[in-house]
């Protein structure tokens, strides 16, 4: 499916495609601003490389500028501290560069207005992103602001509106179209960023890191997730890692919870802490082809699946963005008796009957990660033992986004909505409750894998077979 460049040397330019103007205009000679959001990474990042290019053709200055957005999507205290000290780390090297970094606080549209009234840039510059709230806010300021407004999508592979124009209706019909433009994107990646010249024109002194968590009020009560590094230095050990030690087992082994075959990198890719390209283009050149393939499926074709699914559904989390044939079957089994209702309290608190279910959430809850086959799972037995589907997803979304280091994502809205809604699936032998949506239960799950070493690894004091 993939192919390495030709030539490694090459001179990198970026893909026009890449580019998205909302908002039309000739750039002047102030400072060029980038509004980074999802891409927090100087590496790899054809957002920041492009921002830079601008002002340099214009001889500015450059301003990176992040919004922190108070209580976002109901993100807590621990995916706060894991980007903030991404971010430290991401300051600290931009000055070296000579590039400057405010972090603003508030409503991201309001402030990137009200910051830009005061320095008067030349251009915008932002990342892309398909979740509903990051888009009206980009649209907002772009419709204040009287400059330039591109966005620039450094996240995925293929640019989203590049690969499709319309919703896709699953990875059958995404992935030709993925595989018919990758080499006209995986060709290059950006040129490192120069040390931009000029005087520095920043703030003296760092931001307070330390204040500003303390002033997003999020839920201090959720621990941070130690054993997981922040930062574009640790995201690239932890390719690394993988690249030495899992992907050699990743297509055998990746459905196994006990066993350490899967990436580990969704919250560097979350935070944009590293790139997809360079983890494809890493791939490709030090893995065997099938478990490389294996891979790739998921970093490439799912990832840039849940992108279109968020971009061009606007219902993405709510039941209202499942297909026809999925509304219809669950609303035929609304009134099915339940053999089991938990209420979120009860889900939150892994205080269910099923004790491989309760050590998924448990283990989520005590590592911000979920093995991505017991995701599957966790969201299905959510959608069971709920009143309705509605609920469920609200349930599942709450837990996902509280929880999980790599919450608020078009992965998990996507992936929720195939459990309880059928997105990207087909319909299946209809049952109870379910319908026509795919059934997952505690069989299942044991003709896979060791369940009870499973439940022992999450649940303490609990001996295995106990």
């Amino acid at each position: 499916m993939l192919s390495l460049p030709a030539r490694s040397d090459r001179i990198s330019f970026m893909n026009p495609a890449r580019v998205t103007v909302l908002k039309e205009g000739a750039q002047t000679t102030g400072p060029v601003l980038y509004w980074m959001s999802r891409d927090q990474r100087v590496a790899d990042n054809w957002a920041l490389s492009y921002a830079q290019s601008l002002a340099l053709s214009a001889g500015s200055p450059l301003f990176v500028v992040f919004c922190l957005s108070p209580n976002f999507l109901g993100a807590a205290a621990r995916q706060y501290e894991f980007m903030l000290a991404g971010l430290a780390q991401l300051e600290s090297r931009l000055r070296r560069l000579n590039i400057a970094f405010k972090v603003l606080a508030g409503n991201p549209a309001e402030e990137i207005v009200r910051f830009a009234k005061r320095i008067k840039p030349g251009a915008i510059v932002s990342d892309f992103d398909p979740l509903r709230i990051k888009m009206e806010w980009r649209f907002e300021a772009a419709a204040r602001l009287k400059i330039p407004f591109l966005e620039v999508d450094a996240h995925n592979i293929i640019p989203c509106r590049a690969v499709s124009g319309k919703l896709e209706y699953g990875a059958y019909t995404i992935r030709p179209k993925i595989k018919k433009r990758i080499g006209d994107f995986l060709d290059d990646l950006p040129p490192a960023v120069k040390k931009h010249p000029g005087e520095y024109p920043g703030e003296k002194n760092p931001p307070d890191w330390r204040r500003l968590l303390k002033s997003l009020g999020a839920a201090p009560s959720i621990p941070a997730v130690k054993e997981i590094v922040p930062g574009e230095k640790a995201a690239r050990a932890a390719l690394s890692s993988f690249l030495d030690q899992g992907l050699s087992k990743y297509d055998e082994a990746r459905n196994d919870p006990n066993e350490d075959a899967q990436s580990g990198l969704s919250p560097y890719l979350h935070f944009g802490q590293i790139s997809a390209q360079r983890v494809a283009v890493e791939t490709v050149r030090r893995g065997d082809a099938a478990a490389a393939a294996a891979f790739l499926e998921e970093l490439i074709v799912r990832r840039e699946l849940a992108d279109n699914f968020c971009l061009y559904n606007p219902f993405y989390d709510s039941p209202r963005g499942f297909p026809a044939w999925a509304r219809e079957t669950l609303n035929d089994h609304l009134k099915d008796a339940r053999e089991y209702i938990y209420t979120t309290e009860e889900f939150e608190g892994a205080r269910t009957h099923d004790e491989l279910w309760n050590a998924a959430q448990a283990g989520m809850v005590a590592a911000g990660r979920m093995h991505g086959y017991m995701r599957m799972y966790w969201g299905k037995k959510i959608l069971e033992w709920s009143e309705t589907p509605e609920q469920a997803m609200r349930t599942a979304i709450y837990l996902n986004d509280k929880y999980e280091l790599d919450g608020r994502d078009p992965n998990g809205y996507a992936g929720i909505a195939w459990c309880v809604g059928g997105v990207h699936d087909r319909p299946w032998p209809e049952r109870k409750v379910f319908g026509k949506i795919r059934f997952m239960n505690w069989k299942g799950c044991a003709s896979k894998f060791d369940v009870e070493k499973y439940i022992a690894g999450l649940t303490p004091g609990r001996a295995r077979g106990g």
